[in-house]
């Protein structure tokens, strides 16, 4: 199925995909950490040849000129959410193409498997609102919370503490960056891309907070 939108530079997009059938995409640790660095690499000029690079660094990677600009991200274990702007003409489909397949190609070798692994082509929503591309940087990196409360947007959640050191001890989203957690993940960010919706780490911390202690009964 064709996507009914056209990337256009310096405009914002949340773009999303999952396993074909609902399957996980993610096994184990070393999954994670794949997509994570395929983050950083396949986010550049350069054709992607992992081998070459694998055991490097991330800083020490050469990947040619960026081409979308990543603000938020979280890997679930059966699908992926990107906030993104586009910073070259065409940069969100090439980014996307290398880094889905790439993956596709890494988890196939690896799990002995073959035929697609994403569920189609992957999906993407213009952000034209700001009051929108806030929201999806709490709604990007609270959906580990599902992991531990699946209910927690209907019912509220139990124990906010726990919530809140679930999400900043996920290691495989964005959020740690964000709060200013030191690792090696945090270059996979370009954060200058994006409005200062946020004065500090406090008021980012705090912004979860809130919608932590909201019941959407609409659905998030």
């Amino acid at each position: 199925m064709e996507r009914k939108i056209v990337f256009a530079q310096g405009q914002y997009y949340h773009v999303y995909n999952r396993g074909v059938e609902k399957r996980d995409i993610f096994l184990d640790d070393g999954d994670y950490k794949r997509f994570q660095r395929l983050l950083y690499i396949a986010n550049g000029k350069q054709p992607v040849i992992y081998k070459l690079i694998q055991g490097s660094t991330l800083e020490s990677i050469e990947r040619g000129d960026q081409q979308t600009a990543i603000g938020a991200y979280v890997l679930m274990p059966n699908h992926f959410h990107l906030l993104v702007k586009e910073v070259r003409k065409g940069g969100i489909t090439e980014f996307l193409r290398k880094l889905t397949t790439g993956y596709s190609m890494y988890f196939n070798k690896k799990y002995e498997r073959v035929g697609a692994l994403f569920q189609g082509t992957f999906k993407a929503k213009h952000i034209d609102r700001d009051e929108h591309l806030k929201y999806l940087f709490a709604y990007i990196h609270l959906n580990p919370i599902k992991l531990i409360e699946s209910k927690w947007k209907e019912s509220g959640i139990h124990n906010i503490v726990r919530a809140k050191k679930f999400i900043a001890e996920y290691h495989y989203s964005s959020y740690p960056d964000c709060i200013g957690m030191e690792r090696a993940e945090k270059i996979i960010l370009s954060p200058v891309e994006f409005p200062e919706y946020f004065e500090d780490i406090q008021s980012f911390a705090d912004f979860h907070r809130e919608w932590l202690q909201y019941k959407d009964d609409a659905g998030m």
